[in-house]
């Protein structure tokens, strides 16, 4: 249980963290609006149309709620089953 419970956290803390490869290949001009995952709007504004900080802000924005959901995570779980990563 232990480990399950560590391997739990660890996903939760990348789960906005999106594979968008395959949002990539397919993407054009006409699935901007359905096909945005946040991966592809920071690939688009940053390196696409060059807007660099931008680009630099919502990707850190993104690691923080995913910083912040790791720290939940593993708070709730040493409440819950005294296993945590630290």
């Amino acid at each position: 249980m232990p480990t399950i419970v560590i391997l739990f956290i660890l996903r939760l803390g990348s789960i906005m963290s999106v594979g968008f490869e395959k949002i990539i290949l397919l993407y054009n001009p006409m699935t901007y609006e359905t096909a945005d995952v946040i991966s592809s709007f920071v690939y688009r504004r940053g390196l696409l149309e060059a807007n660099y900080s931008f680009a630099s802000a919502v990707g850190l924005f993104n690691s923080v709620i995913n910083f912040a959901f790791l720290i939940a995570a593993n708070w709730l779980s040493r409440k819950v089953n005294e296993t945590s990563l630290w």
